[in-house]
């Protein structure tokens, strides 16, 4: 089976609160697909992406990534396979230069010095920071941080990247390079965004969520050039459907008359 799966069983989720955040999800995501989850605040997409690294175990259900099985027992198995790139990028980096957080994670996974280096350089050119390494990330603008912080994933070899809102804080120029970026990639790729213009760009599926359900899951552009589907559940249909943008290459159509 591909370690480049994922999939999600009838999942269920209550927070001690009596809050029901996920309600009988289910969905799979095949090797080097690119799926947006959105919807609005409270939707269940962070808590979600929770599930799909173990930190938050499944009530009633189940979560599979590659062939795991992902229990209290099996998720850092799981995480080994996945790469989870936060909303905050202060979240990710936090130790004295760049190099040294993106050398973090294979240090800490046992590997020697020289296989470490290459790693680093590795990741760091991949995201295009490779002019960075030594400087201290606090020095970074929002958008070097997230490339940073995409790199100290990449440095630890997933199969399958997971982002919470990858594009939050980020002006223009340094937006259109992370859509770049992203398209780029090989993985399968599950990234919840309220972004929907980037979703069309980057994501060929979306899946809606409202209520911790389920409600849509299909073609980008079907899904979000419905209307009607949109406002019934707190989206608007994204401007760039009627409109493209110069740099989409293509990904859109104009909206039906």
């Amino acid at each position: 089976m591909s370690h480049h799966l994922v999939e999600v069983q009838g999942l269920y989720f209550t927070y001690p609160d009596g809050v029901e955040a996920l309600h009988d999800v289910s969905f799979r995501a095949g090797h080097g697909e690119a799926v947006a989850l959105v919807g609005g605040n409270g939707a269940g997409k962070s808590t979600l992406l929770q599930h799909l690294n173990g930190h938050l175990p499944a009530q009633r259900g189940r979560v599979v990534i590659g062939d795991t099985v992902v229990t209290p027992r099996t998720a850092t198995l799981a995480r080994r396979a996945i790469g989870m790139v936060f909303q905050d990028p202060d979240d990710q980096l936090f130790m004295p230069t760049v190099a040294d957080d993106v050398a973090f994670g294979p240090l800490n996974a046992g590997l020697p010095p020289d296989q470490v280096e290459d790693r680093v350089a590795q990741a760091l050119a991949r995201v295009g920071m490779s002019h960075v390494r030594a400087r201290p990330p606090y020095r970074l603008s929002a958008g070097e941080k997230r490339a940073v912080a995409i790199a100290t994933v990449l440095a630890m070899a997933p199969d399958i990247l997971v982002m919470d809102e990858p594009s939050a804080n980020l002006d223009p120029r340094a937006r259109r390079r992370l859509i770049d970026l992203l398209r780029s990639f090989d993985h399968t790729r599950i990234i919840a965004t309220h972004d929907l213009e980037l979703v069309v760009e980057v994501c060929p599926r979306v899946i809606v969520l409202d209520g911790g359900r389920v409600v849509a899951d299909g073609p980008t552009e079907e899904i979000l050039g419905d209307e009607a589907l949109m406002l019934a559940h707190g989206l608007e249909r994204p401007h760039i459907l009627g409109h493209p943008h110069p740099h989409a290459c293509g990904t859109t159509r104009p909206a039906p008359a």
